[in-house]
């Protein structure tokens, strides 16, 4: 298994911007240096908590400061983007990183994101569908293009100069386009299905409860069936929130206990998810009433913290729950200790994931 990393990120909104965003780039530089496979970064216009307003220009700051680990979008939300920006950036990002980008795209799920870009009335599953046709589309076709959608047009007709270069865009470095792989909220979701049709690979969210990110290999073993392929369980990345400290009861204190960064972050998405229609999220169980969606209970079921004996071992059964998966995303949060913020990070390299490896290998071998 792989670790990698994932982070909206998340921050308290009287927090300084500028502290946050050094913090959030210390932390991917960090995750670089400890040998984390990838790193993938959210995206919110509209959100004085979620304080990254694009992911492509984060990224691209990381260039100079990471040398090994893959950097991924974590998303492009397409419905408010038109889609040959899309095609033009993330292009010239993937040549920046010469190889080292991953192509995240999802329609979005903030709706205040949704109303400043005028989208919030509109199919944005359909908004999101047609742009990603139109960047492909862009990346593996010529000019002058001449794509007519119901949201957008692209073309470059009236001013093509092939002979100078004026009217063409570039592709992307890495061929015929940079992996591309999205996000997964719902239960039994049957964008997975559509996502592995295409290619395309699945994250499980963090804020899921296990039976929830259990129901979607099933849907993406179905769509890699439909596309004639089988499919991988290397392809699948989990996301959870983790926090490891040398001692137990720090540990807890820190994940759990008031004034704890994971508490923060719980609060404020089951306001958004549960006020937006969404408390299945956080039940093990549907018919769980909503009453007993309390962020105790949250927290509580959802976030792994420990020493490292006790880490691995819920890291183990979280994992003999959900099914076997390629990549563990770390889940980013906010460092209200930065000391311990990095430790965490850090023991999760150095000791947690070699011995959930180890003990993972052994299990096969019996």
């Amino acid at each position: 298994m792989q670790l990698g990393y994932f982070t909206m990120p998340l921050h308290p909104p009287e927090r300084d911007y500028t502290t946050t965003l050094k913090e959030d780039r210390e932390a991917i530089i960090l995750a670089d240096r400890l040998g984390y496979s990838e790193a993938f970064v959210g995206e919110h216009v509209t959100d004085r908590a979620e304080t990254i307003t694009s992911c492509l220009v984060f990224i691209a700051s990381l260039i100079g400061e990471t040398k090994r680990i893959k950097l991924g979008s974590g998303t492009v939300n397409l419905p408010n983007n038109h889609p040959a920006a899309v095609a033009a950036q993330v292009a010239m990002l993937d040549h920046l990183l010469q190889g080292r980008f991953l192509f995240g795209i999802s329609p979005g799920g903030l709706r205040s994101d949704a109303e400043v870009f005028g989208n919030l009335d509109n199919d944005r599953t359909a908004m999101f569908v047609e742009a990603i046709d139109m960047v492909l589309k862009i990346w593996s076709s010529d000019p002058p293009y001449d794509l007519h959608g119901k949201y957008w047009k692209v073309s470059t007709a009236r001013t093509l100069d092939r002979e100078i270069g004026q009217g063409v865009m570039v592709k992307p470095y890495q061929e015929p386009h940079p992996p591309i792989v999205v996000t997964v909220v719902a239960p039994f979701s049957k964008g997975v299905v559509a996502a592995a049709e295409r290619g395309w690979t699945p994250i499980s969210a963090n804020f899921l409860q296990p039976p929830w990110v259990a129901s979607h290999w099933p849907m993406y073993e179905q769509g890699c069936r439909n596309a004639g392929r089988p499919a991988q369980r290397a392809d699948w990345r989990v996301a959870k929130s983790i926090f490891v400290a040398d001692d137990e009861r720090a540990a807890r204190r820190y994940a759990k206990e008031e004034g704890s960064p994971y508490r923060f972050y719980y609060r404020n998405l089951m306001r958004k998810l549960i006020g937006n229609g969404r408390p299945e999220l956080f039940k093990r169980d549907r018919a769980m009433p909503d009453s007993a969606i309390t962020l105790d209970y949250v927290v509580d079921s959802l976030v792994i913290c420990g020493g490292v004996d006790s880490v691995v071992d819920q890291l183990l059964a979280f994992r003999e729950e959900v099914g076997e998966f390629g990549t563990l995303l770390y889940a980013g949060h906010d460092w209200v200790d930065p000391r311990l913020g990095r430790r965490s990070m850090e023991l999760m390299a150095s000791e947690v994931m070699p011995r959930v490896n180890r003990a993972l290998k052994q299990s096969a071998a019996e």
